[in-house]
């Protein structure tokens, strides 16, 4: 059996790295449905401003879901909201870390507030925000 986490303490963290390849793209692009060109044409994504192909941003928010459903908090957290801010590009062959840091906890509720963002290799910063989310647990009671 799974045990659900019950309590957690503010500035805890928790990290994904990935490397985003050719594959996860064209895979993300059939799974979605966005098959937008920037994403899967290379003779057209060099003509826009972004000089090549580049990754779906929801592609890398969504290690972000996969830190906070599998990490922290994990197992029987539930989303309520996710705010995102893509700040660069990912591009076919990019290592991004995806990071969540707990800055609100509230034990009474299960309701757990975190800071979200992935970085590349270089560590610029291409997605920053914040999520809030329950734990299943709580919504029991």
């Amino acid at each position: 059996m799974i045990k659900e986490r019950s309590s957690f303490t503010v500035g805890e963290e928790a990290i994904l790295t990935k490397l985003v390849s050719d594959d996860d793209i064209k895979a993300f692009a059939r799974i979605s449905g966005d098959d937008n060109p920037v994403h899967i044409n290379d003779d057209y994504a060099k003509g826009t401003m972004f000089g090549g192909r580049i990754a779906h941003g929801m592609l890398v928010a969504g290690l972000i879901s996969a830190v906070l459903g599998t990490m922290l908090p994990g197992p029987g957290a539930i989303y309520l909201s996710q705010q995102l801010r893509f700040r660069a590009p990912v591009r076919p062959g990019d290592q991004v870390t995806a990071r969540a840091r707990i800055t609100e906890w509230n034990s009474e509720k299960g309701r757990v507030t975190l800071l979200t963002d992935v970085i590349n290799q270089e560590g610029s910063a291409v997605i920053e925000g914040e999520a809030r989310l329950v734990m299943s647990a709580f919504l029991k009671r």
